[in-house]
């Protein structure tokens, strides 16, 4: 029999062995685009149960499993995170009322979880966590009889799940394609053999006090490049919350599942009788949290772009090494209009200044500033009204709300997605006439402009039937990718992409290279693109030094 300490001390070891793996597991990520996350997902998940079981000093299996549920509950994250929750509040279930556990209650509260797993996805896949769970818990179960220790029987779990684990591939063509196994999957099994590393042999995986980080994560840097792989997410937000259940409501949960379910996808539903933990995919957040509020108060409220949360904060080695500035010194708003741009590379913090932007915010792609670095860049602007560029799409969410934060001057937040819009939106702005006039004539300006980069794919990837590997140059027009070159030929991949993008009605190329080309490489494409695009279109070269992109390419 299994007592509510050895469960606590079993639970705690298998977050332990995740959490130091969880760098594998982001690494085996790949569908349906590569966000790298799961890992991470799962470590924080059960590393909420592992806070709450440390401080706890029940000898009640029952009342262990109750609060493993119950904080994994409340910090699932994502998919993965999700349905671990709802693994272990089987065990809750299971276990319930019981001071000790056997094999067979171990598997019958296994099954639970499975069931519930199943239960909480719409359309649950094979091959995924969910095979590794029921097959694992169907061996356990065949290993039940007389006299069989639990020990025994959760060696048949953790045998039945890396068995199916290994047959992942074969049931996910994409995981087959990709080379790995499901990552769901290789998280669970990781944490079904932290427990038995306890039940079995009594020793605890123990948490890694001083993690070495390999030198090698930096590779990430550029991962980002293939995050603009954005067509086949239909459902752009990743939606969780938890609502507090109001004891005087009647209604039942399935009613929101339902409802989810007609304006999104990956719908996953968990209640107890004090909350109900939500999660899906949708376009509208907003409809699906006003939904819930049927059901009682909401606690908690954690909103994506799925389309952006695979970007990796790729400077992050570089952020290490320079010293962060300090924040510029708030100005009285004494003139009329000011602008705060968005943007990384000397080169191009320097085009924006010398466009009339006061301040320029570090930041862009895989770097985003907080909304705390551009209110204060905000307030340091000299003016009653400052518009910000965000330049990239993933921080004109964090520029947004940065607008209620400022109280003594108008903050307006044009749109602009990429470098190329900022500058357009900047030549057009005209200061003989109203700001709600020059908003409009900026944003027509930046919609008018296509941008195109050039740079490399951090790792092995499939999308769209193209094989990525490792290394290859990638070219993008608005985010979508167009060429993939083997051959590492930057040069001919950014003619390539300025031939591609330029039509008759092309009149100006602005051709931006970064900090790992040379000046000569980019005037020997530069001159490239003018032989092979005539006299008609004038062509402009920029030293931007961005990291990232080896180029960034305006067409207008």
């Amino acid at each position: 029999m299994i007592n509510g300490t050895d469960l606590k001390t079993a639970i705690i070891s298998g977050a332990n062995n995740v959490m130091k793996h969880r760098t594998e597991i982001d690494d085996m990520n790949i569908f349906p685009v590569p966000d790298g996350d799961t890992g991470t997902n799962m470590s924080m998940t059960i590393g909420s149960a592992l806070r709450e079981l440390e401080k706890s000093d029940t000898s009640s299996a029952g009342e262990t499993a109750h609060i493993t549920a119950s904080a994994m509950l409340r910090g699932a994250r994502g998919n993965s995170g999700v349905i671990l929750s709802i693994l272990f509040r089987g065990f809750s279930k299971g276990l319930e009322g019981k001071e000790a556990a056997s094999g067979e209650d171990l598997i019958n509260a296994l099954a639970i979880g499975v069931d519930g797993a199943y239960k909480a996805v719409m359309k649950p896949t094979e091959g995924t966590i969910l095979t590794v769970a029921r097959m694992g818990c169907e061996a356990g179960r065949n290993a039940l009889g007389d006299g069989v220790e639990p020990a025994a029987v959760w060696e048949a779990v953790c045998g039945g799940a890396e068995k199916a684990l290994q047959q992942t591939p074969e049931l996910l063509p994409v995981l087959k394609r990709a080379g790995v196994v499901d990552a769901g999957g290789k998280g669970l099994c990781l944490i079904f053999e932290g427990m038995l590393s306890v039940l079995r042999d009594g020793v605890a995986v123990q948490e890694e006090k001083s993690p070495e980080k390999k030198e090698t994560e930096t590779e990430d840097f550029f991962r980002n490049a293939a995050a603009e792989f954005d067509q086949e997410i239909h459902f752009a937000y990743c939606t969780e919350f938890i609502v507090g259940r109001d004891a005087d409501c009647k209604k039942d949960p399935a009613e929101l599942r339902a409802y989810l379910e007609g304006i999104g996808d990956c719908v996953l539903v968990a209640d107890d009788d004090e909350i109900i933990k939500v999660h899906v995919h949708t376009n509208n957040p907003g409809n699906a949290l006003q939904a819930a509020l049927a059901f009682g108060q909401l606690l908690t409220v954690k909103i994506d772009n799925m389309k952006e949360q695979h970007r990796k904060n790729a400077e992050a080695e570089q952020a290490k090494k320079a010293e962060k500035p300090a924040p510029p010194e708030p100005a009285e708003p004494t003139g009329d209009v000011g602008f705060v741009a968005v943007a990384a590379g000397p080169g191009l913090k320097t085009l924006f200044t010398d466009l009339g932007c006061a301040q320029v915010v570090s930041g862009g792609q895989t770097m985003n500033p907080s909304t705390q670095e551009i209110v204060a860049s905000v307030l340091a602007t000299p003016a009653k009204t400052v518009v910000v560029l965000p330049n990239n799409k993933n921080i004109i969410l964090a520029a947004e709300q940065a607008v209620p934060l400022v109280t003594d001057r108008k903050v307006v937040v044009l749109p602009t997605r990429t470098i190329p819009e900022g500058l357009s939106a900047m030549l057009a702005y005209k200061p003989e006439i109203s700001v709600e006039e020059n908003t409009v004539a900026m944003m027509e300006a930046a919609s008018s402009v296509n941008t195109g980069t050039v740079t490399y794919a951090a790792r092995d990837s499939e999308f769209g039937g193209r094989r990525i590997r490792k290394n290859d140059i990638m070219g993008l027009v608005n985010g979508k990718l167009e060429i993939v070159e083997r051959s590492r030929d930057i040069s001919r991949v950014c003619v390539r992409l300025v031939r591609m993008m330029a039509s008759r009605t092309t009149s100006f190329v602005t051709i931006i290279y970064g900090d790992g080309v040379s000046e000569k490489e980019a005037n020997n494409v530069t001159n490239q693109v003018k032989a092979k695009l005539g006299s008609d279109i004038e062509v402009t070269l920029v030293c931007g030094g961005q990291p990232v992109y080896y180029y960034i390419i305006s067409v207008e």
